[in-house]
């Protein structure tokens, strides 16, 4: 009996560590606007989760060179790999491309 409750124990555990070792995505809110690519701010796209300023400028450098086709090439930026791609995915789409200023 006791060896059938360490079994157990060691199943769930190990569904514990599982479950941990998965990236977590953080889905947008229900009603939750996406954040267009191409014609959000600095501000806005540091609102992201995992974005931050840096990167933030980095996407915003990136549009200026060539406007985003497709979210996919949110990973041509610097610090954007498929983890964190993966986790805001959910929360950018790509719309307008920004009128270029005169």
């Amino acid at each position: 009996m006791k060896a059938l409750k360490s079994f157990a124990f060691a199943l769930v555990a190990l569904g514990f560590l599982a479950g941990a070792a998965q990236a977590k995505v953080v889905q947008p809110e229900k009603g939750s606007a996406l954040i267009d690519l191409n014609l959000a701010s600095v501000e806005e796209l540091a609102e992201l989760p995992y974005i931050g300023i840096k990167r933030a400028q980095l996407i915003v450098a990136r549009r200026s060179e060539q406007p985003f086709k497709t979210i996919e090439g949110l990973k041509e930026v610097k610090g954007i790999g498929d983890k964190t791609f993966e986790k805001i995915r959910h929360h950018v789409r790509v719309g307008s491309v920004a009128p270029k200023s005169p």
